[in-house]
């Protein structure tokens, strides 16, 4: 078994509430936490309003599939959030 951590830091300039904050990143979960090989969390900056971070965890069979299912991960999300992704960090255990 194969792992791979992704965890993305991101701003979110302009927001002014914890309820626009969830509102804003809430479809994360619902978009990347479908597949059964990737699960997903806010791992940081809760109760922030200008940041979030979130942690993507994908396991697969082989390494080659879990650096694909990452690279995905990235692609959509840069494309999708409703904020700007600051850092991205990969990591395969």
């Amino acid at each position: 078994m194969n792992i791979g951590v992704l965890t993305f830091k991101i701003s979110l300039p302009g927001c002014g509430s914890l309820k626009e904050k969830r509102q804003r990143m809430g479809g994360l979960h619902e978009r990347f936490g479908r597949n059964p090989a990737v699960a997903v969390c806010e791992s940081a900056d809760l109760n922030r309003l200008d940041s979030s971070e979130w942690s993507f965890v994908v396991a697969a069979t082989s390494a080659q599939k879990v650096e694909s299912i990452c690279s995905e991960i990235e692609d959509k999300l840069q494309r999708t959030v409703d904020g700007r992704v600051l850092d991205v960090a990969r990591e395969i255990l």
